[in-house]
């Protein structure tokens, strides 16, 4: 079974730095991180999508998702295929 993680940020440059440190929490549980945003070269998106492969349990993926969930501007979903 595979755990996929979707995040959605909002105001990206207020909140990276918050949301980096949750993942940096769960660092040795995520197998592939995948960032996208709408930026171009000639600007920079304030909004994106962080997506996990998350090898933690559903436990693990709960206590992430709702630290995540508690920064302003951060939306998670879980998805297990």
């Amino acid at each position: 079974m595979k755990n996929i993680i979707i995040i959605s940020v909002q105001q990206r440059k207020n909140v990276s730095g918050a949301v980096q440190e949750v993942l940096s929490e769960y660092g040795c549980l995520i197998k592939t991180r995948l960032g996208i945003t709408d930026s171009t070269t000639k600007k920079c998106s304030q909004t994106g999508l962080i997506i996990l492969e998350f090898l933690g349990n559903k436990r693990e993926i709960n206590l992430m998702s709702k630290k995540l969930s508690k920064i302003n501007g951060v939306a998670v979903k879980s998805v297990s295929i």
